[in-house]
């Protein structure tokens, strides 16, 4: 698998969810291998408790990848984990169930929230903040061009009523697009955005591969797999400027060895294939990209 993974290694799950992915490494890791899981979840970290009881290879972080170096820290792993997997964006679980407020597809509570115990719910920040934050954050995270209006639509109608359920929510982005893509349902982008915003999705993902690189051993792996363009342009990104090194003006004589490289990109983007897609719709969209640690 994209981890390589080295049986006795050490390993971390950035997104357990359900734990699919965990198992998977744990059954390539012998009884000295050991495999670290984070989720921001209750309900993801109540299923990673139950896998741990049966096996103790599995140790459990409830939080978020964005704080993989105080994990490492406290566990003395800083530079010595063979490989991190990330699996960005929302599990089919929290999709599925109304009460999450993540789907435009079921009507339920407008929360969103990866971690409903903390922070502020979707209902709260509609609520309070102005029309120009809300249409910034549709059409930067969303990439939706009619944010301004979404965004108008909202704050009009929040004027008669507080919005509380995703069916609100989903019937004032219709009526306020003027121009339907049939190939998406008007409120995915406006949904995405806000979810986005809400559990700080981009800044979690910068602040991990931030620290990512002095995590990882010599050899080590960092696999993401991503499934829209703003995270995957993160991850792409970074792994392009850490595989080049240090940067310096043309005609300098430095040679391949002095430009500090710290990673090695391990082949081309892979989606996923047509088989993947026909089992689960959702892996469509699904990029995974692959680096080593030098």
């Amino acid at each position: 698998m994209a981890l390589n993974i080295k049986p006795s290694g050490n390993y971390v799950d950035g997104t357990f969810g359900r734990g699919g992915h965990a198992k998977k490494i744990l059954q390539n890791l012998n009884q000295n291998g050991r495999l670290w899981v984070i989720d921001k979840d209750p309900v993801a970290i109540a299923h990673a408790q139950t896998l741990q009881e049966s096996d103790k290879r599995v140790h459990i972080y409830r939080g978020s990848f964005a704080d993989l170096m105080a994990l490492a820290t406290e566990h003395e792993l800083v530079g010595c984990i063979d490989g991190v997997l990330l699996d960005l964006g929302i599990s089919s679980p929290q999709v599925d169930d109304p009460e999450r407020g993540f789907s435009f597809m079921n009507d339920g509570p407008l929360d969103m929230r990866m971690d409903p115990e903390s922070g502020r719910s979707a209902a709260e920040w509609l609520s309070q903040a102005d029309e120009d934050e809300i249409a910034q954050v549709i059409k930067q995270y969303g990439e939706e061009k009619f944010g301004k209006r979404i965004a108008h639509a909202i704050v009009a109608a929040r004027k008669e009523h507080p919005i509380t359920r995703t069916a609100e929510l989903v019937t004032l982005i219709e009526q306020a697009i003027p121009v339907k893509d049939k190939y998406k349902h008007p409120a995915t982008r406006t949904f995405q955005g806000i979810r986005i915003f809400i559990n700080r999705e981009l800044d979690d993902l910068k602040h991990c591969l931030d620290d990512v690189i002095n995590v990882l051993a010599s050899g080590g792996r960092l696999a993401v797999i991503s499934f829209h363009s703003l995270e995957d342009r993160l991850v792409k990104r970074f792994m392009r400027d850490q595989s080049r090194g240090d940067q310096y003006p043309a005609g300098l004589p430095i040679q391949e060895t002095e430009l500090n490289k710290k990673i090695t990109i391990i082949g081309k983007a892979q989606k996923a294939s047509a088989d993947e897609v026909e089992q689960n719709q959702r892996a469509r969209s699904a990029v995974l990209r692959v680096a080593e640690r030098i």
